[in-house]
Formats: C-alpha cells, sequence, structure tokens
C-alpha cells in the first residue's frame, strides 16, 4: 500500500522582490519522520483553490504554525496591534478546508496557528494578545533567545482524563514549548478541551463526534521531533489516523 498523502497548506511571504508560497522544512520533515507519511505543499490559493480536488487527492491534513496571525475580521473583531503579520490567503484556504475536511472524516493535525485556525473555522474566538488578558500568563518565546530556548519546555499542560490525547500518550501533565501570543477566547461549540495550562488556556483540543481524527495542539511538537517521545506518539498517532483513513477509501468508503 502506498503512503498517506497528508496535505500541508502553505503561508504565503516575500522572499527578496518575489512572492512565494512557503512552508518551513521542520513540518514537511515531521509528517515524513513521525506520521510516516508523504508530503504535499498545498498553495495558499484562497477562492482559487479547487477544494473538493484536494480533498480527495489526501488522506490527512496538518495545519502548520506560522509568524502570522489568524484575521479577527473572521471572528467580528478589529486587529488589535496592526504590527503583527497577517495572511489573508492562508485564511481564505485553510478555514474551508478545516470544515470540509470534517465532515468528510480527513484526519488533522493542527500545530499553534493551526489550532487558532481550527477553533475559528468552526466559529469560535481568539485572544489576540493573552499577555494583556489579567490572570493569563505570557505565552509568547524570548525572540532574543537561540531557537533552542525558544523551543525549550516552557511550562506543563493538565491532560483531560479519559481524553483523546489521554488515550495516546497516558494521564497526567506533559512539558510544552510555547511561542505564542495568541489564544482560545471563546472555544467553538462541538470541541473538546483535551489539555489546559496551568492559567486555565487551552492548549489542545479536539472535535468531538467528528468522524475522523482532530487534534489541534497550541504548541510545537514538531520541533526536535525524534527526540521527544510525547511528540513522536502524537505524529504516530496521526500517521495511523491517515493510514486507516487511506484503507478505509480503498474499500469504496
Amino acid at each position: 500500500m502506498r503512503r498517506p498523502i497528508v496535505l500541508v497548506p502553505a503561508c504565503t511571504c516575500d522572499i527578496g522582490s518575489h512572492p512565494y508560497h512557503a512552508v518551513q522544512l521542520k513540518y514537511v520533515d515531521a509528517v515524513v519522520a513521525g506520521a510516516a507519511c508523504a508530503p504535499l505543499i498545498l498553495p495558499a490559493l484562497g477562492d482559487a483553490l479547487e477544494l473538493e480536488t484536494m480533498l480527495s487527492a489526501c488522506d490527512g491534513i496538518m495545519l502548520t504554525g506560522s509568524a502570522s496571525n489568524v484575521h479577527p475580521s473572521y471572528y467580528s473583531e478589529d486587529v488589535l496591534d496592526p504590527s503583527l503579520p497577517q495572511d489573508q490567503a492562508r485564511d481564505q484556504t485553510t478555514l474551508p478546508l478545516i470544515r470540509a475536511a470534517i465532515r468528510r472524516g480527513i484526519p488533522i493535525l493542527a500545530i499553534c496557528r493551526g489550532f487558532q485556525e481550527m477553533n475559528v473555522a468552526l466559529g469560535g474566538s481568539l485572544h489576540q494578545a493573552l499577555h494583556g488578558v489579567d490572570g493569563l500568563m505570557d505565552h509568547r518565546e524570548n525572540p532574543d533567545l537561540p531557537l533552542e530556548q525558544q523551543y525549550g519546555p516552557a511550562h506543563t499542560v493538565a491532560l483531560t482524563p479519559l481524553g483523546t490525547m489521554a488515550s495516546i500518550l497516558g494521564p497526567g501533565d506533559i512539558e510544552v514549548n510555547s511561542l505564542h501570543g495568541q489564544g482560545v477566547n471563546q472555544l467553538a461549540e462541538g470541541l473538546a478541551i483535551e489539555a489546559r495550562a496551568a492559567d486555565g488556556v487551552v492548549e489542545a483540543f479536539s472535535v468531538a463526534g467528528a468522524p475522523g481524527f482532530t487534534l489541534a495542539l497550541q504548541w510545537h511538537p514538531e520541533w526536535r521531533l525524534a527526540e521527544n517521545p510525547v511528540s513522536m506518539k502524537l505524529f504516530g498517532a496521526f500517521g495511523q489516523a491517515c493510514r486507516d483513513y487511506l484503507a478505509a477509501r480503498g474499500r469504496g468508503a
């Protein structure tokens, strides 16, 4: 049997004088090394994207982190800090992609921006600056530190007993990195909380009742993947879900 194909939606950015569709290597590598699947980069074409064509070609979707934020107009707010980057081409691609993929039962693993995209796509909202909310921690990284420290363990998250993530990892707390300024404000209806930080911020969720595997994480499990047994288990579970979806498609599902 062939390897499952995992769509990895791209961001848009300028490199020199030219616009690009781009995905960081660590995400593509994680699809191969962690999920044992074949990555396929999906350009951020927005409304021009042939959504059904792309979905019919894939067995899973991984939504990556990014320097950009989901545009707050999608949850009826104005931009709080205009200096922060936006990527509406990606928004116009991923938000409908998420809703269509969930309906079809296509497995989804969402990371950081992808986590936030899933909540917004399904009707939720975001805090645009967690560090400005009374009682919440500053979840951002220190950009002056080396990458190894930026992506190092930052705090614990408590897993929801009997949840999807606890079934993969076992019960208890885990150590995660933290590199996000935004986070869940209103959780979308139908989402099940899988993990919280000590300040109550939602750090992981799944889609309750979805026909396929759906797991969204606010942290970055793709960083130094092979050195992190927790991350390997999460990507392994996603990869298995993609293989199961491919096998079911082969039986006419």
